[in-house]
């Protein structure tokens, strides 16, 4: 059915939860390729052994250059980029293939599903914050009565992609490596070859640890890399582009030119010249 996309750094364990999610609550078929990020702990043995489609790169290469290598291996035409923080819930894969359904053929869009924390979020549910405490009985009996929108905008990942619309765009930006910012800038390249789908679907859920590969070391400045790149905030362009985290009402239009879009982009643009002048390096 889908090319499943999981870039993973030294996270063996997560990863295995990862993976056995997909396998016990998957409807269809999928197609598992792995970028594997230095492997140090075991991880290029296991997946070798479990003879899934990999990538790798000897030191970590970030999420950009993973999502972009592991692509390249693809046979499917659509594809889930994910985690492998991340535990697939039941039913994700019938949701993307359900909404699948609704679509003209070789349209291009940009689908999401909804991530389950342990904290304030789109989905509100402490069934564990590491692997160590993860309550899985009770996410599993408990989920199902939660109700959740689908909604404008996106919640990046998981996110389905015809790979069409991602070979158009060329992938993920190497230039945000090892990957903070990417996930807009994706979306902007989207949105600038007239892209107006971006859809996240409230009943496709993963439950997710919060970034336990962001936990490992310092991260490149995406919100800067972003706003020197396209002359605005990742906060505005999800504000008056993509109207993130309102309920989904159908296909996006152009921003309105209102008076708080211009009181924002001027913002953007003092930031902008700020950045360029006094902080380029």
């Amino acid at each position: 059915m889908f090319s499943v996309v999981i870039p993973t750094f030294n996270n063996i364990e997560y990863l295995k939860l990862c993976l056995e999610s997909i396998r016990k609550n998957s409807k269809f078929q999928h197609e598992i390729i792995v970028h594997i990020n230095e492997g140090k702990d075991g991880t290029l043995e296991f997946i070798k052994k479990q003879n899934f489609k990999y990538s790798y790169s000897e030191k970590n290469s970030g999420v950009c250059v993973a999502f972009n290598e592991a692509v390249k291996k693809s046979t499917k035409k659509f594809i889930v980029l994910a985690h492998d923080d991340m535990y697939f819930c039941p039913e994700w894969d019938i949701n993307f293939k359900n909404e699948l359904n609704k679509l003209p053929d070789n349209s291009d869009f940009f689908l999401s599903g909804t991530m389950v924390q342990p904290f304030e979020s789109y989905i509100n549910l402490n069934c564990g914050t590491t692997i160590e405490n993860f309550n899985e009985k009770k996410l599993l009996e408990k989920l199902p009565g939660i109700k959740f929108n689908d909604f404008q905008g996106t919640h990046w990942q998981p996110s389905l992609i015809p790979v069409k619309t991602w070979n158009k765009v060329g992938g993920f930006s190497e230039e945000f490596s090892p990957g903070l910012g990417s996930d807009p800038d994706f979306n902007m390249k989207l949105w600038n070859i007239g892209v107006r789908l971006f859809k996240g679907l409230g009943n496709c859920r993963v439950y997710h640890f919060s970034s336990m590969s962001l936990r490992k070391k310092a991260w490149n400045n995406g919100a800067k890399t972003f706003l020197l790149k396209w002359g605005i905030s990742i906060k505005f362009f999800k504000k008056h582009y993509l109207k993130s985290d309102q309920v989904f009402h159908g296909v996006l239009s152009e921003p309105s030119k209102n008076l708080n879009y211009y009181i924002g982009l001027i913002k953007c643009k003092i930031a902008y010249y700020f950045h360029l002048i006094f902080k380029r390096n």
